[in-house]
């Protein structure tokens, strides 16, 4: 506010230095020029008709951005809250020194852990589905692109997971039975699309679009198969157990031998690459819950994904240049760490012995360390959570097509 002091010099009165103190100081006339006036109601309407224009762009812009990819997030916090509902089962022995902690402790830590993974996989699932209804035609461009589809598997693998750590319903409940349909039926429709389009002429079959985030699509046959075990539905789970392992083993001869696309995957993608790790793991588990024990065949799945791990941590030069800036694929390490750790408590209850507890212990602190680790990556660096240029989603659109003009709109917004 700018203020002009303009004396009267008229009516001011010539100091008498006789009869009156030299430190007295006349009376003057202060004038305040611009002062400013209540806004009208029509400059209110403006000002909340702004704010409301901002707070759509921002909505508008998150929706152009985010992506089935921000599941990973999802995918952690629920492998987390069944890894620490499986170490805190009273039955497992082998974990029997987390049970001197008091009920009142451990009970709600795991109710926090399951309440906040099911906070955060609400809120994306809600932005996702905003995204579906106004951002129809990007969701499009993630199924057809090669990285992009196999994370539409995430959402669903996610709520499967949280189903089957929930602490307060047993899986052969009427609820369990009924929510088990919703979230399998979405993977077996997208089990027939995209396994349909490997194996028939077009485009996108196998040795064009495979990478290793290809073995999230396995992962949910496996997730679906474990969980139809533990309600006694013997024979669904079978299938979808079949149908995961058959593909699998496709899938894992086509990347081993480098018959496919992978080496287009950008650099800051290169944390999927943990996921050959995470589909042996998971397929141990859900066979151990079929045949109701640890047995050769979990034992082999284990020791794969064991060995597939090792090898994966003993080249960090690989994951260097992924280091360099935050991105929300750092996601990607937790989850195979997590199912791994899970795969190993199921070892060490089935073998005794100091060496299956000891790798228990060791993989079950990185995993961790490793959702701490990157909890506090994503709280220091959230104005990176949705960057401009996501490597996630690297398309080559027509210049006429619809998904190309909604990024010429970004640009042309920032």
């Amino acid at each position: 506010m700018s203020m002009r002091i303009t004396p009267v010099l008229d009516d001011i009165p010539t100091p008498n230095t006789d009869t009156e103190n030299q430190n007295t100081i006349p009376d003057i006339d202060i004038l305040i020029d611009d002062c400013p006036s209540p806004p009208s109601s029509s400059e209110k309407r403006e000002g909340y008709g702004l704010l409301a224009f901002i707070g759509l762009r921002f909505v508008s812009l998150m929706l152009t951005r985010i992506h089935a990819g921000y599941f990973r997030i999802s995918l952690s916090l629920c492998w987390e809250a069944l890894l620490w509902k499986t170490l805190l089962d009273p039955t497992n022995n082998e974990t029997k020194f987390l049970h001197r902690v008091p009920q009142m402790i451990y009970r709600p830590v795991l109710i926090f852990l399951w309440s906040f993974a099911l906070l955060i996989l609400v809120l994306l699932s809600l932005l996702y589905l905003l995204k579906c209804v106004f951002r129809f035609n990007l969701v499009k461009g993630e199924f057809l692109h090669h990285v992009g589809v196999n994370y539409l598997f995430a959402p669903w693998i996610s709520w499967l997971i949280l189903l089957e750590s929930y602490p307060f319903i047993a899986p052969k409940h009427v609820a369990y039975k009924a929510l088990w349909w919703v979230f399998a039926v979405p993977v077996i429709i997208l089990d027939v699309k995209i396994y349909g389009q490997w194996f028939t002429k077009g485009k996108r079959f196998l040795t064009a679009v495979a990478n290793p985030t290809s073995h999230l699509s396995v992962i949910g046959n496996l997730v679906g198969a474990r969980a139809a075990a533990k309600m006694g539905w013997q024979e669904v789970s079978v299938c979808m157990f079949s149908l995961g392992m058959v593909h699998y083993l496709v899938l894992f001869v086509t990347l081993y031998q480098r018959l496919s696309g992978s080496d287009r995957l950008p650099a800051m993608l290169r944390p999927v690459f943990f996921l050959f790790s995470a589909a042996p793991s998971m397929a141990s588990l859900a066979w151990a819950s079929i045949t109701g024990r640890f047995d050769t065949a979990s034992k082999m799945f284990f020791f794969l994904s064991l060995f597939l791990f090792t090898s994966l941590i003993c080249r960090p030069a690989l994951f260097k240049k992924s280091l360099r800036k935050f991105n929300v694929a750092w996601w990607a390490y937790s989850y195979p760490v997590t199912l791994l750790a899970l795969a190993s408590t199921r070892y060490a209850k089935e073998v005794k012995g100091k060496v299956p507890h000891a790798i228990m212990l060791t993989l079950s602190s990185l995993s961790v360390l490793v959702i701490i680790a990157l909890l506090l990556s994503t709280a220091l660096y959230s104005n990176m959570l949705l960057p401009d240029d996501d490597p996630s989603l690297t398309l080559k659109l027509p210049k006429h097509s619809s998904e190309y003009s909604d990024q010429r709109r970004i640009q042309n917004f920032k």
